[in-house]
């Protein structure tokens, strides 16, 4: 079966909450929060995490519900290709479920956006 979440945000509302340095650590996983610390936490990339882990929680089905929004990182390959890094409760409930997360997101200087699609798994493999 597939699951699939999407989520968009207007830049000038995750601007806004950059300014408490609080929100960056509420949200951000460890690994994100230095990805983007190097690059100075740009508006643009910050707002795409979010809607990346607003996207997973849609995808998932629970909303915002057992996991902390910091456990669902989205980090980048050295090839610059975005992927989901589960920790803690958001790994727990995918891992229960048997669940692979897939992200892909995109952003504008106004807009971020993300779509997360899970492949819930069997064993047999991906159920279509």
């Amino acid at each position: 079966m597939l699951l699939v979440g999407i989520d968009l945000v207007e830049n000038k509302r995750i601007q806004k909450s950059i300014s408490n340095p609080r929100f960056l650590r509420r949200i951000l996983g460890t690994s994100e929060y230095s990805q983007l610390e190097m690059r100075g936490f740009p508006v643009q990339s910050v707002a795409a995490s979010f809607c990346a882990k607003e996207a997973f929680s849609k995808a998932l089905g629970t909303g915002i519900r057992g996991f902390l929004l910091s456990e669902v990182e989205l980090l980048r390959k050295s090839s610059g290709e975005p992927y989901l890094c589960l920790s803690g409760g958001a790994q727990r409930i995918a891992e229960s479920r048997g669940i692979i997360f897939h992200v892909s997101v995109t952003h504008t200087k106004e807009y971020a956006s993300a779509v997360v699609i899970g492949e819930e798994k069997n064993n047999e493999g991906i159920k279509l």
